[in-house]
């Protein structure tokens, strides 16, 4: 396949579920797109379907337990905010811009998860200020490339206000558009996560997370602007995905209210210090770890009681072996998931002293949710009927207007690295030949 002059740009819709898509498809941005675009509409997001995970398996065409992202944050009970798997060194193997730059291409990335310390030429990493001594601003340049955010910051810090959306966004977006005129990469990956806030602030069908979906419609229509007033249009591959979908919640489930009773944790000022069982929110999932193995029965014939009684909102119960067959962590004893509406949390509220309305005389397992907590949410099973992303994408060496019924997010990566003619090596999916042009 000739590559030569090829550029690609991936830009990545966050909590963008198929539903979304289809609606959206008549706003001029994201009609303009999908004019000849080949795409899928009911793409299979990963297990635990949550943002880091899924962003891994897209660069490497492997799911959680093989590129060993397996969660968003990592297992750090007694910290109130645990840090996330910002940095690449998480990720086992290679990357799609691992590859691209071992031969000789330019790389950008503006807040695409897992980035923070590569190689990566002009790179923005998703990460925060999670300690006391250090502030956004260090942590940033030294997670990323120093000069090239100084120089954004310099010119677009007045568009954003921290975390919050939109403002982030259109940080991001003018940054991306600085890039593409400045410096013209080889390969960006772009994550926007304007529609994600608002479907977890708001709930999955709210006029909130609409209007997140006009503002990308807006964006959409500046940056295929700029790929033509560029000249970039003809050799660059556009790329347009999802990472997963969302739910409306109104129940949180909080198993280490439970374990804390049992007497399987210790909790001193609201912290958990010590643990032999621990269940750790994936939102609409759960892992559950075990420290002594002679734990594992009892835990086992109570976490199959509490799915057995409805009134938990657990669907169903994983052993560990299963998870990591559906492609979760190996290391896991068991895993929850959650029934339609409820999701998990991991903080033992009863022990702080905080515990608020019960379905049981004594401590908050299950409570609906408060004022300012999620009413959207993800990490569900990727099968559920209706939760499914997309994936669709424009350019050299993409057959035009190909629609494939179904598609796993791991498939997405070897097709992209076929399309540059790069090889990811050993992975979970496979290249959608169907929308690659034949030599």
């Amino acid at each position: 396949m000739n590559t030569r002059k090829r550029r690609m740009l991936i830009l990545s819709l966050d909590a963008v579920g198929s539903r979304d898509i289809e609606r959206a498809r008549n706003l001029p941005g994201f009609s303009r797109f999908f004019e000849g675009a080949s795409r899928c509409m009911s793409v299979n997001s990963v297990y635990p379907s949550i943002t880091y995970p899924a962003h891994t398996t897209i660069v490497t065409g492997r799911t959680p337990c093989h590129h060993g992202v397996i969660d968003n944050t990592k297992i750090q009970p007694g910290r109130k905010s645990p840090d996330w798997y910002w940095q690449r060194k998480y990720i086992r193997g290679t990357t799609l811009y691992d590859e691209a730059m071992a031969q000789g291409m330019t790389t950008a990335a503006l807040l695409w998860p897992v980035t923070a310390r590569s190689k990566i030429t002009y790179n923005v990493p998703e990460i925060f200020a999670n300690r006391p001594w250090t502030n956004q601003i260090l942590t940033s340049l030294w997670n990323g490339t120093p000069m090239y955010q100084f120089r954004l910051n310099q010119r677009f810090r007045h568009l954003r206000d921290g975390i919050r959306q939109p403002e982030l966004d259109n940080f991001t977006q003018a940054s991306l558009i600085d890039t593409l005129k400045k410096y013209q990469p080889d390969l960006t990956l772009v994550h926007f996560t304007d529609t994600d806030t608002q479907k977890h602030d708001y709930g999955n069908t709210s006029e909130e997370g609409w209007a997140a979906m006009v503002r990308h419609s807006r964006r959409l229509e500046e940056i295929q602007d700029t790929l033509e007033a560029l000249g970039l249009a003809e050799d660059t591959i556009f790329v347009l995905l999802g990472d997963h979908s969302q739910q409306d919640v109104k129940q949180i489930i909080c198993l280490n209210e439970l374990f804390f009773e049992k007497g399987w944790m210790t909790v001193k000022c609201g912290k958990i210090k010590q643990w032999q069982v621990y269940a750790k929110s994936c939102d609409g999932s759960a892992y559950i770890y075990v420290k002594e193995q002679r734990l594992k029965r009892p835990l086992y014939a109570l976490l199959k009681k509490l799915r057995e009684e409805k009134r938990w909102g657990i669907k169903a119960l994983y052993t560990g072996k299963h998870a990591a067959k559906m492609g979760a962590d190996a290391a896991c004893a068991f895993m929850l998931e959650a029934e339609d509406g409820f999701f998990f949390r991991d903080d033992v509220a009863q022990a702080a002293g905080t515990g608020g309305g019960q379905i049981f005389d004594g401590p908050v397992y299950v409570r609906p949710t408060r004022p300012g907590e999620h009413k959207g949410c993800h990490g569900y099973r990727p099968e559920k009927s209706g939760y499914q992303t997309f994936f669709a994408m424009k350019g050299p060496g993409v057959r035009k207007n190909q629609v494939i019924s179904q598609m796993t997010l791991a498939d997405e990566g070897p097709t992209l690295a076929a399309l540059l003619g790069l090889d990811l090596g050993e992975t979970d999916g496979k290249v959608i030949d169907a929308f690659l042009e034949k030599e």
